[in-house]
């Protein structure tokens, strides 16, 4: 190949890399930590969450959410799971995650709406109340699907035993790094992908993710993609 072509195909190459990194890399992230108080003391968990826009050409995409739920050991046998989904007009829906952090950064600022292009910008940890809680539920043998109960927020004595209660959950936006490098350290907290560890059986091809929901007495479980309440990629 001559030499002559070597620059303007260099420059075509960055051209098509830059804009793939433009049209997929998160408008932003933030971490979603789950607290609860236990016989033991104070217990949290959280994870990464990278919220994506649709920024191709074609605009017939949506707005998603990548990364895991958050699935809180409780010691003694004990867990507590908040879904990557919520339960809106008696069906579970999977795409108010993708605004939990936006939404509780409004509600933390007095309602003074935050925009969605400002999120990335956004300081501190902010309390998620009210219906922007994911669902929640406990496994009483996490290998077991089926095993799987709901549990209300405030109802976490009545499930886990005297001592136990939901401190809390928060968000905070986290900075983008060097996406798609963001490994670790410098470059960038990466999104969370732990959840298969805890719920084996989400590695599996079956249809477990279903009968969990069903079992934890979920509404709506038919019309969506079962295992999205656990993991996206």
């Amino acid at each position: 190949m001559s030499f002559k072509w070597f620059g303007p195909l260099a420059l075509l190459a960055a051209l098509v890399i830059g804009d793939q990194i433009r049209i997929n890399r998160p408008a932003h992230k933030y971490r979603l930590t789950l607290e609860v108080e236990t016989p033991e003391g104070r217990k949290s968990a959280s994870s990464i969450l990278a919220v994506h826009p649709d920024r191709s050409y074609a605009r017939r995409g949506q707005t998603r959410t990548l990364g895991d739920a958050v699935f809180l050991d409780l010691g003694q046998g004990k867990n507590l799971v908040a879904l990557l989904a919520h339960v809106d007009n008696n069906k579970l829906e999977l795409d108010g995650i993708n605004y939990v952090a936006l939404r509780a950064h409004t509600a933390a600022s007095g309602g003074k709406r935050v925009s969605f292009n400002a999120m990335s910008a956004q300081t501190g940890i902010v309390p998620v109340t009210g219906e922007l809680v994911p669902v929640l539920v406990t496994f009483a043998d996490p290998a077991d699907p089926a095993s799987a109960r709901a549990i209300a927020p405030n109802d976490a004595e009545a499930e886990f035993g005297k001592g136990y209660r939901l401190q809390g959950m928060t968000a905070e936006v986290v900075p983008n790094g060097f996406w798609p490098l963001d490994f670790g350290g410098p470059l960038g907290e990466p999104v969370t992908r732990a959840i298969p560890a805890k719920l084996p059986w989400l590695a599996s091809a079956g249809d477990s993710a279903s009968t969990a929901l069903r079992a934890a007495g979920l509404p709506g479980v038919d019309g969506i993609d079962a295992r999205e309440a656990f993991t996206r990629k």
